[in-house]
């Protein structure tokens, strides 16, 4: 069975806890898209992992894991991660880790145009200052690196004429900045072409191979549905394709080749950066959800500290709309266990009209007040519950609320960061129906 895995709000939704409880059934398991801007956080036992860049699943072993050709790559950031990970006892090599030659790659002059542009008091949208967004736009504008060119002197050396002087232009005449060394560059990334040269593949090739000897995959996405460059709060998204469909164009693999779609929602509702944010909450209620947990709701890429607001499930409809999300995921359903009333909005209010779809026009968005509906808290603890039963009352129809207004069932509930804190519903993996 072949699963894609997306967030359902603006990221950081828990999905590495997910992805890392799907790939026990997976035999591959792909990331499709983003660079690591993104930060998945798995628990095992006491020990914790913060991937960005390597998919969850190379934390189990016998497991494959693809980076994709919708990825954008930092070779320098990569390489770092496959050395932490071996610190950590982790068996990985290219024998279970691989790369799609057609991702590409970020190289220093894209994140030191976008720190140059998110330093701007115009224009800045909260980025990670990674250099994703101006890796997306060379690869758009067909002038950007691959991770294929990096074993070739020619093609690097090809690309890099025809793009380095144009890049050096405009950080001298725009910003007053010194260009960049076209032969310090060609020494560092054909150094890492060389480290990294056995991992580079035809991805796409193996993964349709895969797929016809019927192994399962599971493909996951980074960020989330409302960070998708089409349908999240443009300008205030990221650079690719959150969503579903984006794991077909960012795998090579075609849509008839998916089974299931599984979305992954928070039990409230966080972003990181700039744009708006209907259900956010300020002062000590924001506070509250903030520090409350083992992990507290800081970026795991930046340590950026995240808005928090209650549940939006305007925006969660939205995203089972988009991605056609056959069952939802819920996580730190366990941060709302001290809370006497907790509050779910289902619809907007705009002026004199309530909205119930998730407005696409930006001027309007950032008016709507969100309109809430109060439930009672349970005030019961919850991370050492493993049947959904057990669950206090409250609890469970809180949960039965949020399915009644996504219109699609919760299959798993995440009460703490640990691989055993969680509560399986139904039967749900990759597994072969």
């Amino acid at each position: 069975m072949n699963i894609v895995l997306v967030g359902t709000q603006w990221g950081d939704e828990g999905k590495g806890k997910i992805i890392d409880l799907l790939s026990e059934d997976a035999n591959i398991i792909v990331r499709y898209q983003g660079g690591n801007n993104a930060g998945h956080t798995v628990m095992i036992g006491d020990e914790e992992f913060i991937l960005h860049l390597i998919p969850s699943g190379i934390l189990r072993s016998s497991k494959e894991c693809v980076i994709g050709n919708g990825v954008v790559v930092d070779p320098k950031a990569l390489l770092e991660e496959i050395q932490m990970l071996r610190g950590k006892k982790i068996d990985i090599g290219p024998h279970n880790l691989h790369i799609s030659k057609s991702a590409n790659v970020i190289m220093p002059y894209h994140k030191l145009t976008e720190r140059l542009k998110e330093e701007e008091t115009i224009g800045r949208i909260g980025t990670t200052r990674r250099g994703i967004g101006p890796a997306y736009l060379d690869k758009a504008g067909r002038v950007g690196v691959r991770m294929v060119d990096l074993l070739s002197k020619t093609q690097l050396a090809w690309k890099l004429k025809r793009h380095l002087d144009e890049i050096n232009l405009i950080l001298q005449k725009v910003y007053g900045e010194e260009g960049l060394s076209y032969e310090q560059l060609m020494e560092e990334y054909l150094k890492y072409g060389r480290e990294l040269k056995d991992y580079i593949k035809d991805t796409a090739s193996l993964l349709n191979c895969a797929i016809k000897k019927n192994k399962n995959i599971l493909f996951e996405g980074a960020q989330g549905t409302m960070l998708d460059v089409d349908h999240g709060t443009y300008p205030f998204v990221t650079s690719s394709n959150t969503t579903a469909g984006g794991a077909c164009t960012g795998a090579g693999v075609g849509p008839t080749k998916i089974d299931e779609v599984v979305g992954v929602m928070k039990a409230y509702t966080t972003r990181v950066g700039e744009g708006p944010f209907p259900t956010e909450v300020k002062g000590e209620m924001a506070d509250k959800l903030r520090n409350a947990g083992p992990v507290g709701e800081y970026g795991r890429s930046t340590g950026r500290p995240r808005r928090c607001g209650w549940l939006d499930m305007v925006v969660v409809r939205r995203s089972v709309l988009i991605n056609g999300i056959d069952f939802l995921a819920i996580t730190r359903l366990d941060i709302l266990d001290d809370l006497d009333k907790i509050y779910i909005c289902n619809k907007y209010k705009y002026k004199n009209t309530y909205i119930y779809d998730f407005p696409e026009e930006l001027e309007i968005l950032q008016d709507c007040v969100p309109v809430y509906e109060e439930m009672k808290g349970w005030e019961i603890p919850t991370p050492e519950i493993r049947d959904f039963e057990k669950l206090p009352e409250k609890a469970k129809e809180y949960i039965a609320r949020i399915e009644e207004l996504a219109g699609v069932k919760i299959g798993i509930l995440s009460i703490g960061p640990k691989r055993s804190q969680t509560i399986r519903r139904e039967k749900v993996s990759t597994a072969k129906k």
